[in-house]
């Protein structure tokens, strides 16, 4: 896990993006710790588990071992997100949460982003980043859906202007487009009221993608990523080793809460 020690950070704004979508802002002085390794940069982050508002985090390198220990009352509940903005010299970090009300299919991160306020606590851990197309890349698709949205909008506006750049986003409607940076191909696909996943898959089928070298990233629910990898490895021939895919949470299990 690490040599890592969580961090204690304080909410200072939320700010609703989208309806579904609220970027919060945070600030430690122990920021300047964090690890940034890349665009899709992942952050641990604590929060209260629900049973109590107080926020106990652990203390020590060994903070798996240490968290797992805790009381179950005290113990706080662990998810991961991206990294939307790090500022070092200000010690702030921005985190885009997917909002899904609450209940059952919320989740314990998208439940607290909803009632998160300033002055509410958060402990957050550096979790390393995985996008690196190799060095004779001569172009990238980016696939995702909403929760994939934040890391493929750094991507984005960390990518070279002469790297050609195809997107897909399937969200649910307009309502949830944001803008994003850089001049590569974006399309946002709706799903609307339809079976997740089948408009983004559907819509890659039948691209005519670029010739040459690619490196694909994509992210989101696990039918996504692994349904964009069969058939780019399946269909277009294009070598498992040039795919990066990450299924960020299951439909099958609950709405999505992480990244």
């Amino acid at each position: 896990m690490g040599d890592q020690i969580p961090m204690l950070a304080t909410v200072t704004a939320v700010r609703l993006l989208t309806p579904r979508m609220a970027r919060i802002t945070v600030v430690s002085d122990e920021l300047q710790r964090f690890g940034y390794d890349g665009p899709d940069q992942l952050v641990r982050i604590f929060v209260p588990n629900g049973i109590t508002d107080e926020l106990t985090l652990p203390v020590t390198t060994a903070w798996w071992p240490e968290l797992n220990e805790m009381p179950e009352a005290s113990r706080p509940v662990l998810r991961n997100y991206t990294v939307r903005r790090l500022d070092r010299a200000s010690g702030e970090l921005d985190i885009d949460f997917v909002l899904h009300g609450h209940g059952a299919t919320a989740g314990p991160g998208s439940s607290w982003a909803g009632q998160a306020r300033p002055g509410d606590k958060i402990g957050l851990l550096s979790d390393g980043a995985d996008y690196l197309p190799p060095v004779d890349t001569e172009w990238v698709l980016l696939v995702g859906d909403e929760s994939a949205l934040p890391a493929i909008a750094v991507i984005l506006e960390q990518s070279p202007d002469d790297l050609p750049v195809v997107t897909l986003l399937e969200v649910e409607d307009a309502s949830d487009e944001l803008p994003l940076a850089g001049s590569g191909s974006v399309q946002w696909l709706h799903r609307g009221s339809g079976p997740r996943n089948e408009i983004a898959l559907s819509t890659l089928r039948s691209m005519d993608l670029p010739g040459g070298t690619p490196y694909v990233w994509t992210a989101g629910e696990a039918g996504l990523a692994t349904g964009v990898r069969r058939h780019l490895v399946g269909e277009r021939g294009i070598s498992k080793d040039r795919i990066y895919f990450c299924g960020y949470w299951r439909a099958a299990a609950a709405e999505p809460d992480d990244q």
